[in-house]
Parts: structure tokens; C-alpha cells; sequence
């Protein structure tokens, strides 16, 4: 995970957390899901592209961040590393913790900054953000943001109810609504920090 830095930016920073726990099942319950190597290299692939300050997995269980921090290593120091150097760019980006609690630690002290979370989901609730209103909050404050994704089917109730914004949903030409955790991060990230916002 590698030694920690504060990192000076020029304005606010946002960071992603993928939360692999408390998330929910298609019943509603409370469950941990298992990490995906897609979803490491993706969303680090679009952090990097989108000049995000950090990617953080979260996970509980410690098999699964052992299998992410191999995975990590793989393209950091083995390998990996000389085969492909862009890969490697945007993996050390990549931190693996327990906990949302540990993310919102590290990310705060990494970028001496006070953090603000913003929840995102599939579900419209009456106390959601648009994106144009949370792309101006973030490049206007002066604190930094964590944006978190959930797996399976979802944040947990007691993730978005207690962050400090809840995005509004993704809203496409149909009423079908279950895109992929990587598809979901790509468009967020890009209405929110890309140039067309």
C-alpha cells in the first residue's frame, strides 16, 4: 500500500471508494461481495484518466484484500510492471482497506483536507444532488471529495444515509437500470469532472 504522503493539488481532489461491504443482495440483505480483477483495473484506468487523487477497495475480508494487493503487486513491481508501464500508472493508484472509515482516514491525511462523501445508486431519493450541481461544489470548496460505489445491488441504507451527498441516478432512454458498477463509475466521473460538465 505504500508509504503515505500528503499530496498537493491545485483545487478540491475527488477519490472513488468501491465498497465490496455493507452492500446489498438482490433479497435486500446485507452482505460483502468478492472483489473482481475488471474492477480494479478499470476503475483505476479511469481514475487516472480523470486525474482522480485515489481509488480505494473496500473490503472486510482479509483474503480478499490479499488477493487485491497481489493483483496490485503483479502490475507494480513484478512483471507486470515492464510489460505494461501504463497499467502500472494507474494501479498505484489503487488502496486496499477494511473499511469506508480507514478510505475517508487515508484520503484526508494523503490530501490534508477535510473530506466529503457522496453516495451514488440506482434509486432516486428526495434529497438528491444533481451533477451539475455536485461537479460545481466540488470544483468550488475547499474540501475534498470521496464519490462511493457500491457492488452487488448496492450502498447499504446505513452508507448513504450518512454521507454528506447522495448523487442523483443515472437516468438513460429506458427504464432499465442496472448497469455494471465500471460503466456506472465512468459515466458519474465523467459528468462530473469531464470537460462537458
Amino acid at each position: 500500500m505504500g508509504e503515505m504522503t500528503a499530496e498537493k493539488r491545485e483545487g478540491a481532489a475527488l477519490g472513488i471508494a468501491l465498497l465490496h461491504y455493507p452492500v446489498y443482495d438482490k433479497n435486500r440483505r446485507i452482505v460483502a461481495t468478492a472483489v473482481t480483477n475488471l474492477d480494479l483495473h478499470d476503475i483505476a484506468r479511469l481514475a487516472k484518466t480523470y486525474d482522480l487523487s485515489r481509488y480505494y477497495v473496500v473490503t472486510p475480508l482479509p483474503e480478499q484484500r490479499e488477493i487485491c494487493q497481489r493483483i496490485i503487486n503483479h502490475w507494480l513491481t513484478g512483471w507486470g510492471a515492464t510489460y505494461n508501464p501504463k497499467r502500472r500508472e494507474a494501479l498505484e493508484l489503487i488502496t486496499v482497506v477494511a473499511t469506508l472509515d480507514e478510505a475517508i482516514k487515508d484520503m484526508s491525511q494523503r490530501c490534508a483536507r477535510p473530506i466529503k462523501t457522496i453516495a451514488t445508486g440506482a434509486k432516486s431519493a428526495t434529497n438528491c444532488i444533481t451533477y451539475q450541481e455536485m461537479s460545481e461544489q466540488i470544483r468550488e470548496s475547499a474540501v475534498d471529495h470521496l464519490l462511493l460505489l457500491g457492488t452487488g445491488w448496492g450502498l447499504a441504507e446505513q452508507v448513504t444515509s450518512t454521507a454528506d451527498y447522495v448523487l442523483a441516478p443515472i437516468s438513460g432512454r429506458s427504464d432499465y437500470n442496472h448497469l455494471s458498477v465500471r460503466s456506472a463509475a465512468s459515466i458519474i466521473v465523467d459528468r462530473l469532472m469531464g470537460d462537458s460538465r
